[in-house]
């Protein structure tokens, strides 16, 4: 069997391609930068190559065989040579096989091992971009890109070169075969070339259509799915009481994808059956000239025979280079789709000779800091979010306006003040999530800018308002923050964060798995166990936003305990909406409008009076009623 010219699913897959991309401009240099990557699979794409021409020559050689059977062997009654000849056909097929089986592991291993290449680098590129990027990209993007636009740009180097390249020789050299046999015959075969081409365009342009279709009923069906099955969505379903209407929702799509469907299947039918009944139509031409050409002595029967059998060898490779630009563009384009992220730069990123953080007293110090998010431009590709809209004047304002403050080492400064005044986004600057707009964030002295980001992790620490817990048991999540943990530190660190009694009451201990976003724990169960990850980890400084929040006063109470161990001797950063909880604070800043507006201890802003005053006395009228 051939490597590559004759197979019907390749040429339905030329037919059926989408040919906007032809319309497409590619970066300059692209090509250059696809080539890089062939380099590491060098050897393996020769030897491919070699293969495709050592299997060509073995498509003519078996018709080639059987005429000499058929004209020379039989006519002669030569038992010898039709032994001979019948061993060379065995002996062609074996090899032919062998080829194939060889074929098939150059290019999985030239295939598989770019893609593994590229997803890597793109999951390390994307890993290294500021949390800006995630708030703005399309999680289904993100995955496409890793996984149908990686898989898109490995045909090039796979099917796609070996189509072309293989192709070309296959028809140059079955087509001058046929000529030296016959070229009355091949000539009046390519003339029916057109009663499959012309049907086959029209009908590869309707299932592009048909299937684009599908794909957008798919995406809607798996998009309800994906929004209804997680905990979240299953839980406002039923609070709702909505089972009926999301079942009515769900069967309307689902029939569409039904419909589509069967217009495929059909499409595909007659697509098939087209390419047969031209393939019969060829042969009986063939036979029909042929025939007429045996009987009258100018065509030799094995000549006729050869000629049967190579014609299928020729309009394989024929239709699948009619499309050949259909193919090297899809292929670049997916590269192209996967250069696009690879060239976006993080916007927080190490210098090169950024400094180590050693672990000890570390003090913090903001000064003179200003800061506004940055544009969706910095940080994003539009082609990554399924909504891009321009920036609002609002976006481009000053979140943040000359703060400055400093925490020694082991203090507790506390950031209060109303809703959006800007206090998680100065707990985001100290594990420099975001990099300050100017001014400086420094850690022992040192901006944080000037270190390095693996050192700055590992001596800050950070418990969020809704922490976040993997799909995967409470002994897995703890061990995020330090996987050489041992057992006791592990239980020592839920001990110390109040969660040790509620672990060892589970049936499986460590090993319950939590559940998606670890919704089979509780708020407060939840934040305990954030709390002795953290513990894990040991982090010099600790950054707190608003992790009792959500909490009822059980919760809470239970989570403070925790809360006074954890910052125990650490320098400490507490975002705080309950007032109560931050009475002891060295210093509390309070924040409005991205400025601190006053600066104290608990007494000393009561005493003062103000939007501290204001906000406590709130809080106490709310706590009495």
């Amino acid at each position: 069997m051939s490597l590559h010219g004759g197979n019907p699913w390749a040429t339905y897959q030329g037919f059926t391609s989408d040919k906007s991309v032809k319309k497409t401009s590619l970066a300059d240099g692209t090509i250059r930068r696809v080539l890089t990557y062939a380099t590491e699979f060098r050897g393996y794409i020769a030897g491919y190559l070699t293969l495709l021409l050592v299997d060509s020559f073995l498509i003519i050689a078996q018709p080639l065989l059987f005429k000499q059977i058929v004209d020379v062997a039989i006519p002669n009654q030569d038992s010898r040579m039709v032994i001979i000849m019948a061993t060379g056909i065995a002996l062609t097929a074996i090899l032919g096989a062998g080829l194939g089986l060889l074929s098939r592991q150059m290019q999985s291993t030239i295939g598989e091992g770019l893609i593994f290449n590229m997803r890597k680098q793109v999951f390390d590129h994307v890993q290294q971009q500021s949390i800006a990027f995630f708030t703005r990209a399309q999680t289904g993007a993100l995955i496409s890109r890793l996984n149908g636009d990686v898989m898109g740009a490995q045909r090039a180097f796979t099917s796609t070169l070996g189509g072309i390249v293989g192709n070309v020789i296959s028809l140059v050299i079955v087509a001058g075969t046929m000529f030296v046999l016959s070229w009355q015959i091949t000539v009046a075969s390519l003339l029916l070339l057109p009663l499959f081409m012309i049907p086959a365009r029209w009908m590869g342009t309707r299932l592009q259509l048909l299937t684009r279709q599908q794909a957008d009923f798919n995406s809607a069906m798996s998009t309800q799915m994906a929004e209804r099955f997680n905990v979240s969505g299953a839980l406002l379903m039923k609070i709702f009481g909505t089972a009926k209407r999301e079942s009515e929702m769900f069967s309307e799509k689902a029939d569409s994808v039904r419909i589509m469907g069967i217009k495929i299947a059909m499409s595909n039918s007659v697509f098939f059956t087209a390419m047969v009944l031209v393939g019969s139509l060829a042969t009986a031409l063939v036979f029909g000239m042929g025939g007429v050409s045996v009987i009258n002595g100018s065509l030799t029967l094995g000549t006729l025979l050869a000629l049967s059998a190579l014609l299928g060898r020729l309009y394989g490779p024929i239709t699948a280079l009619a499309n050949v630009r259909v193919d090297v563009m899809t292929s670049l384009v997916s590269f192209e789709r996967v250069f696009e992220v690879l060239d976006l730069q993080p916007m927080v990123k190490d210098k090169p000779d950024a400094k180590e953080l050693t672990r000890g007293e570390v003090s913090v110090e903001f000064s003179n800091v200003d800061f506004k998010y940055p544009s969706a431009a910095e940080v994003s590709l539009a082609s990554l979010e399924s909504v891009a809209q321009p920036e609002s004047r609002a976006a481009l304002d000053l979140t943040l306006k000359g703060i400055s403050f400093q925490a020694k080492p082991g203090d507790l400064i506390a950031l209060v003040g109303p809703s959006g005044a800007g206090k998680t986004t100065i707990s985001a600057l100290i594990p420099r999530l975001y990099d300050a707009s100017s001014g400086s964030v420094k850690l022992a002295g040192i901006d944080v800018k000037d270190l390095s980001q693996e050192s700055l992790h590992r001596i800050v620490g950070v418990v969020t308002q809704d922490a976040h817990m993997y799909h995967d048991t409470i002994r897995a999540n703890l061990l995020y923050a330090n996987t050489d943990a041992s057992e006791a530190q592990i239980w020592s660190a839920c001990e110390s964060a109040q969660i040790s009694e509620m672990i060892r009451s589970l049936p499986d201990g460590l090993d319950t798995v939590v559940g998606d976003r670890g919704h089979r724990l509780s708020g407060g169960e939840k934040q305990r166990l954030a709390i002795a990850r953290l513990l894990l980890k040991a982090p010099d400084v600790v950054v707190l936003d608003e992790a009792t929040a959500h909490l009822d006063s059980e919760n809470e109470s239970a989570v403070q305990a925790a809360l006074a161990i954890a910052l125990k001797g650490r320098t400490s950063i507490v975002v705080a909406h309950r007032l109560s909880t931050i009475r002891q604070a060295n210093q509390i800043l309070v924040i409005d409008d991205g400025q601190i507006v006053q600066r104290g201890t608990h007494d000393e802003l009561l005493i003062a009076g103000g939007v501290y005053a204001d906000l406590y006395q709130r809080q106490f009228a709310e706590g009495k009623n």
